[in-house]
């Protein structure tokens, strides 16, 4: 009981310094018969793009700011909700810079590749990675949630995107995502959620509001709940 405490007092030390893990939101040892373990957890919420990869933008609104605001909202909904989740991003920094395993030039396939490889270092049912989507047509709106090629991934994307179309009050179906290089090289059921457009007026003002995020955040967070209802 005594080492179990000491290895939780130290993890909670290791989350608030710059240890190679800590960027990994809650960092906790899960199996005492091994110095260190990152966590087991139902649900990595994958948080698109960040530090210099800003991803879609709107004058001066960036992609990554959302999906890092949604992505926290989301987190704190699901723990409250009795299911485990953890964040591969918590603030304003590419995953690529911890990635020094993949030799390579290409930042863009460092970040993809560090965030494809703690999905095999967290246990874990499921991923979803949060973005925003961007049109040359304005008048473009609404969610897409893509999908893996397997089953569960496609209901797990139907259950998210029935939740996100009923929140904003739209009726589109999920598709497979087939180019997506996190949708076909994670091994769990993973889906991208394009949560609205930036381009859009409509849109980019729900997606700014923090209150309207949150709605977001709850809408993703019951497509999950529906998913694991239904696999369970």
């Amino acid at each position: 009981m005594l080492r179990k405490i000491i290895l939780a007092m130290i993890a909670l030390w290791l989350v608030n310094t710059s240890s190679s893990y800590a960027n990994v939101w809650p960092l906790l040892p899960v199996n005492t018969d091994q110095d260190w373990a990152l966590p087991s957890t139902v649900v990595i919420i994958d948080v698109g793009h960040g530090g210099i990869d800003g991803g879609a933008s709107a004058a001066d609104i960036l992609e990554k700011d959302i999906n890092l605001a949604v992505a926290r909202k989301l987190y704190l909904l699901l723990r409250s909700q009795g299911i485990p989740a953890v964040m591969n991003r918590t603030g304003d920094y590419a995953l690529s810079e911890d990635n020094r395993w993949h030799i390579t030039r290409s930042r863009h396939r460092k970040d993809l590749s560090q965030r494809r490889q703690l999905t095999e270092e967290i246990e874990s049912e499921l991923l979803v990675s949060l973005h925003v989507n961007w049109s040359k047509k304005g008048s473009r709106r609404g969610p897409l949630v893509l999908h893996q090629k397997r089953g569960e991934s496609a209901l797990l994307a139907f259950c998210i995107q029935d939740a996100l179309n009923r929140q904003q009050n739209t009726a589109f179906l999920p598709r497979e995502g087939k180019p997506y290089f996190l949708l076909k090289q994670v091994k769990q059921p993973a889906v991208i959620i394009e949560m609205g457009y930036i381009s859009s007026d409509n849109d980019r003002s729900m997606l700014t509001d923090p209150r309207r995020q949150q709605d977001v955040a709850a809408a993703i967070a019951s497509g999950i709940r529906q998913y694991r209802w239904v696999v369970h």
